[in-house]
């Protein structure tokens, strides 16, 4: 689908642009420079907008919305303008100017979603119409874009709108660029299908492409001037016989405006050169040159770097124009159905009496009610359900037959009527009891009970009590005091309580860090006092000795920690020695001689001293020996050392 819109503004603009000689004397704002003044103008025949004043005339209307876009009654005007002058200028025909007539707002609509689209894309087009205009710009051969403004102002356009029109033309055919021609797929099956459909339509005249070396004469020039110049074209033309390329003899030696292209002419036709040069080139082959030809310019050499033959070229030749050819084909279904996406996903409403003819069956339509506020619910009041436990001092009736509810207490009353006897239930409202305060109405009667022990007679307190007459108030006696109990009495209320502080000031700070200051310095004197006396010197010596380490392991306040040396070899447990035994414990010699131990021997000897009561003194050396001998088995006894008895029998 073609926006002929924006494409028509980018055209008129160049089109402006590209005529300088164009005066427009007091033309309309968005009126065609090139059409004719005097023309007579199209009558629109618009739908009318009832106005919502009597007698009054609407000359501005909202006639599509689109998304948050808008498009308007003087939008749609002109567009049909513009859609004239196209008409007028193309020569378009009756049926066709119909058709784009019907197309119209379908078109004007499809713009506005591609260019909703383009915002959701997050497409930028500032460059671009920088580029576009800078190009323009260097087309018309002026110096700076403020230039460029002054004469699109001269001209009667608004450049705003012309800008307007680019950025549009640029958003919109990126959009269709990135979301259906990118998705657009062709086969090589289907390019040799479509080149044997449409084989006669790509058939062609044989046509040759020429590059040229011009050395130029004056059209006044003399013989000798020709003569010269011919010898310089035939110069030229002995050098590319030597070799020379064709290209630079034509940077070189050319005096034509296509010098820096290499001499590049382009494709001609057979009928479209003169008949002295196409007698000349269409004999030649590709890669061949002519001899310098006289013409009014100068001396000419032409020559044929490509020589296209008549009928249909090969599909290989012309296979970029059967891909455009194609992609035009397809583009035109799927921009149409991705279009028609973009209408069921938008929001689009159109007034009345203006017809979309691009619009889908499954597009929504927005409906438009009178607004009605939402009905107020009445709210209903639940009355509060107290906790009763049913004990004596309950509010509940528990007579069998009355209803009986937390909010009222239920009393009955006989109604006669039509001679008969109805019994009604009267509520009667419950007194609300402040907590710690009597009630001012005499509570409701309670549960019949039966009095027992020390509660019987007149004197009991169920007497007193059902002796007060209904209705009168729960006083307290006199002369009796009434404490009120409260719930923030507190843990100790026979504490005293402090006054409630009020608000403070700036100036009461300083009684404040005062106060706070001699409860700290009388707790630092508190402290001090409790502090126990010093210690004396005897006291710490005495200390210090007590928390030595005794000594039987060595010093075992302090574990010492063995040194590690770098490099010395490890020590294994099993390459160390055995540790030698123990040696035995020495005792102490005990100072009593009878306390002696089995280790302790007679002076030190270490024989083990016997008792004295074991023991028997010898007699001396001049004493005849004893009757009896010393068994054989005993060895003789020493002198000096005891004698130990014989075991009695």
């Amino acid at each position: 689908m073609t926006l002929r819109i924006s494409q028509f503004a980018v055209v008129c603009g160049l089109g402006l642009l590209a005529l300088p000689g164009v005066v427009q004397a007091q033309a309309p704002r968005y009126q065609s420079p090139l059409s004719v003044p005097n023309a007579p103008q199209p009558q629109l025949t618009l739908p009318v907008t009832q106005p919502i004043t009597p007698n009054g005339t609407v000359v501005e209307d909202v006639v599509v919305h689109v998304n948050d876009q808008i498009i308007s009654r003087s939008d749609v005007e002109r567009a049909e303008e513009g859609l004239a002058q196209e008409n007028q200028q193309t020569g378009a025909s009756a049926a066709e100017a119909a058709e784009r007539q019907r197309n119209l707002l379908r078109d004007m609509i499809d713009k506005q979603l591609l260019l909703s689209r383009g915002k959701e894309l997050g497409i930028n087009a500032d460059a671009e119409v920088i580029r576009r205009l800078d190009e323009i710009r260097k087309q018309n051969k002026m110096d700076t874009m403020e230039d460029l403004e002054k004469a699109a102002r001269q001209q009667g356009v608004s450049f705003e709108d012309f800008k307007a029109g680019i950025r549009d033309n640029v958003i919109t055919q990126q959009v269709v660029r990135d979301e259906v021609g990118r998705r657009l797929q062709m086969t090589q099956n289907q390019e040799q299908a479509y080149y044997d459909a449409h084989k006669q339509e790509f058939s062609q005249p044989e046509q040759i492409k020429l590059s040229e070396i011009l050395i130029p004469t004056a059209a006044d020039a003399d013989e000798a001037a020709v003569a010269q110049a011919k010898a310089k074209a035939e110069t030229v033309e002995a050098k590319l016989k030597s070799g020379s390329k064709f290209e630079d003899m034509a940077e070189a030696f050319s005096g034509g405006p296509t010098a820096d292209k290499g001499g590049d002419l382009g494709l001609y036709k057979r009928g479209a050169l003169a008949k002295v040069l196409e007698d000349q080139t269409f004999g030649l082959k590709a890669g061949e040159w002519t001899a310098p030809i006289r013409t009014r310019q100068g001396f000419v050499i032409l020559k044929v770097t490509d020589h296209v033959d008549t009928g249909v070229p090969p599909l290989k030749d012309i296979e970029p124009q059967i891909q455009e050819a194609m992609y035009s084909e397809q583009m035109q279904p799927a921009l149409r159905a991705y279009l028609t996406k973009l209408r069921e996903e938008a929001y689009i409403d159109i007034r009345a009496g203006y017809v979309d003819s691009g619009a889908s069956p499954k597009q929504t339509k927005p409906v438009f009610t009178a607004y009605a506020p939402p009905v107020a619910k009445k709210k209903k009041v639940q009355q509060k359900k107290r906790f009763d436990r049913g004990t004596k001092y309950s509010t509940v009736a528990k007579t069998t037959g009355a209803p009986a509810t937390t909010a009222a207490v239920a009393t009955t009353t006989t109604v006669t009527k039509n001679g008969k006897t109805v019994v009604k239930a009267k509520k009667v409202k419950r007194e609300k009891i402040r907590y710690g305060q009597a009630p001012r109405n005499s509570l409701p009667p309670g549960p019949q009970e039966t009095a027992s022990g020390a509660d019987i007679g007149e004197g009991a307190a169920s007497a007193t009590a059902a002796a007060a007459a209904p209705g009168t108030a729960i006083a307290p006696v006199e002369g009796v005091a009434q404490e009120s109990s409260t719930s923030d009495t507190g843990p100790n209320p026979l504490a005293a309580t402090a006054a409630p502080h009020g608000k403070t000031r700036y100036s009461d700070r300083a009684k404040v860090d005062a106060e706070k200051k001699a409860v700290k310095v009388k707790k630092k004197k508190e402290k001090a006092a409790a502090a126990s006396a010093p210690m004396t010197a005897e006291e710490k010596a005495a200390q210090q000795t007590q928390a030595a380490p005794l000594g039987l392991n060595g010093d075992t306040a302090k574990k010492k920690k063995k040194v590690k040396v770098k490099g010395a070899p490890k020590e294994r447990l099993q390459n160390k020695p055995p540790a030698p035994p123990a040696a035995p414990p020495v005792e102490t010699p005990s100072k009593a001689p009878d306390r002696g131990t089995p280790m302790e021997g007679v002076h030190g000897t270490g024989t083990p001293a016997p008792k004295a009561s074991d023991t028997t003194t010898l007699p001396p050396a001049t004493a005849p020996p004893a009757s009896n001998p010393p068994d054989a088995g005993q060895p003789p006894a020493t002198p000096g050392s005891p004698i130990p008895t014989p075991p009695q029998q």
